[in-house]
Formats: structure tokens, sequence, C-alpha cells
């Protein structure tokens, strides 16, 4: 690990202030990406900005019909909220179904969605509830939000502070892990909301996407059957020693019609 400076601030704006013109600082959330990247020297960072004593970036509220979680809750916090499960409980699911419980103690919301892990569950969520992705500057729609392999539209200092989630009619999420990673090889997140159906798939390409098929779909008849012959292109898909595109179009299939079946 190289060396570099940690900076531990209590408020947003104190975290803005230390990440003001250093193109070279680094966001602590929870690490779980970036505490391996920085063991194996494949970054150097200026300093550390640890986000863990910020008090406004936690917590989980309703907000009429939206639900908005706090950039530093952790994944086990919105596994087990009363209002996650009472609200959105195929949200509560899938952070329950994140990493292993270690992972889950530490990683944070906020982190998963800057990160955009081609294989992280909370992408898909953000996509297919509808989500708005909130900054220190702006609010950002999910479908603006992840531009491609962990890539964002955040800007450089740019904080993301919370994430409102539309409280949907109904929604399900399905994915297939990677039996040693937990990651997803494939996840689907199915909802039914006011403007209609969306279908967001993880694991599958190098970024999130929405299938429009399937929405289109689903709009007319929500059944799983409505999707079963609905088949996704493999070309843009990865292709890795867990699975080939092919392999990965087909669980999509597979993935989103189990959702639909998930849904509640």
């Amino acid at each position: 690990m190289y060396s570099f400076d940690y900076a531990k601030p209590k408020s947003v704006a104190d975290a803005v202030s230390a990440l003001k013109g250093d193109s070279d600082a680094k966001v602590l959330a929870g690490g779980m990406t970036l505490i391996p990247t920085l063991k194996q020297r494949l970054a150097q960072p200026s300093q550390l900005v640890d986000l863990a004593k910020v008090p406004e970036l936690k917590g989980i509220k309703r907000e009429g019909d939206t639900l908005v979680i706090g950039a530093m809750t952790r994944h086990v916090e919105v596994a087990t909220s009363k209002e996650v499960l009472a609200a959105i409980p195929a949200l509560a699911h899938l952070a329950e179904g994140i990493g292993d419980a270690q992972v889950r103690n530490r990683g944070t919301i906020g982190g998963s969605v800057a990160n955009n892990d081609p294989a992280a569950d909370y992408p898909a969520a953000c996509l297919g509830l509808g989500a708005t992705i909130v900054t220190d500057r702006r609010q950002i729609p999910a479908d603006q939000f992840f531009t491609g392999m962990f890539s964002t539209a955040l800007d450089e200092g740019e904080l993301i502070t919370a994430v409102r989630f539309p409280i949907p009619q109904k929604a399900g999420y399905v994915k297939f892990p990677n039996p040693a990673s937990r990651y997803a090889m494939v996840g689907v997140m199915v909802a039914k909301t006011a403007g209609g159906v969306r279908v967001a798939v993880t694991g599958a390409g190098p970024s999130v996407f929405r299938v429009e098929a399937m929405e289109k779909a689903l709009a007319a008849d929500f059944s799983a059957k409505a999707v079963a012959g609905i088949k996704v292109p493999s070309d843009d898909l990865n292709s890795d020693m867990h699975g080939s595109a092919d392999y990965r179009a087909h669980l999509v299939g597979v993935m989103a019609k189990r959702a639909v079946e998930a849904c509640g």
C-alpha cells in the first residue's frame, strides 16, 4: 500500500472541502473495493476522505411515496430496516444477498452506487425502481447516472448524499450469484411503478441496463409468461471463466421470469 494523507470529516461540507482541488483524492465509504485495491497497489491516492463520521449521510426514512436512504447506510441496515421491508421488500431482499456478513456490515449503498461495479446489486435496484441519486450538488435520475463499467455521471469531488427510491406498486429482484464472491453473474430487478414497468439487469454486461422489450411485454401482461420468449442479444454481454455471453443472455430470461414471480 502506498502512503497517503487521511481525513475524517464530520460534515458533508467538510468532506467537500477536503476533496476540493485534489483530483487524486479518494472517498472512503465502506471500502469494500477501495481497500483491496490499495493493498494491491493498484491505486495511489493523495488522500483518503473517510465519510464514516458524517451523520447526515446515514439513515432511512420515508417521505410520502419515496424511500430515502442515506449514502453511508450499510447493506445490513437496508436488509433489516422495517421501513424498507414495509415499503420495498425487494430492496431489503437485494441487500440481504450482497456478499457475506462481513461485507454487509461494512459496505454502504452510496459506495456501491458510486463504484458501479458491473456485477453489483444496487445499480439494478436504482435503475429498476427509477431511483434518483442525490449529491451535494444536484439530483441525478438513475437512467442518466450509470454511464459505463465503473463509470458514473459524478463529477470530480462530487459526493452522493442519498438515494431516493419511488415506492413501486410491486417489485422483485432475483440473481444468479457467483458461488465464491456472491456477485451477480446476472441479477434482474422488475418493478411495476406509477410510470410503467421497469426491468433492469446487472452482472450480464459492462454496466447495468434496461430491457425495453420485457418492459413492453410486462406492461401488457404482468406475468412470467409474458417475458418467456424474449431473448436478450449476447453481442455486448460479458464472457469470462464463470460464464459465456450466451449463457448470461439465457440467464437474463430465466432471472427475469423469477423476478416477476417474486414481485409482491
